[in-house]
């Protein structure tokens, strides 16, 4: 008497198996998704800045002390030389196809930063804490108004509560002067 075939429905290992062995042999047989593509096969070179992560590395940008960002900030971008893996050929920033050895310049990726504009963050907490009442940080950040109604604002007051206004007095510069650094 012969054997039987299984009637029915296939079991879900069995297909599961047969699917990853599909999903295998395709992977082998065809060229992985982040290789580059060279011109000996007649193939398009990809340009530099298209790499994927792990095929360049970007030097650190140089930070300026005072600041703490980027050295060459402006419209809130900073770029940063960027070397290409060794073995890779792209098109270097110039559009010339070139074979990298990790040593040379690829492109110059952006970087976002701040424009700041100069004002020292530890004068803007100092005149906070100790002057936020008189509205000096206002005054010191560029902000005549507010630094007016602060002091109109405290004489009104000056027999209520101190140290509820001192506090949001220092959260308030310390909110402002982030935003206008960020908005710089």
């Amino acid at each position: 008497m012969a054997a039987a075939w299984p009637s029915g429905p296939c079991a879900p290992e069995a297909v599961i198996i047969r699917l990853l062995g599909v999903l295998w042999f395709v992977s082998v047989t065809t060229e992985p998704w982040g290789a580059v593509a060279t011109s000996a096969g007649g193939e398009e070179s990809l340009k530099c800045e298209d790499l994927k992560v792990g095929q360049y590395i970007c030097k650190d940008p140089k930070i300026n002390e005072a600041t703490q960002e980027p050295v060459n900030c402006t419209n809130y971008t900073a770029h940063v030389s960027c070397f290409p893996a060794p073995n890779i050929t792209c098109k270097d920033s110039s559009g010339n196809e070139t074979h990298f050895t990790g040593n040379e310049v690829g492109f110059f990726k952006p970087i976002s930063c701040r424009n700041v504009n100069g004002y020292s963050y530890k004068v803007a907490v100092a005149l906070s804490l100790f002057l936020g009442w008189l509205g000096a940080d206002r005054f010191y950040l560029g902000y005549p108004a507010l630094g007016r109604e602060t002091v109109t604002r405290e004489v009104k007051g000056f027999t209520e509560s101190r140290v509820f206004s001192l506090f949001c007095d220092i959260f308030v510069v310390i909110i402002v002067l982030l935003g206008k650094l960020s908005l710089d």
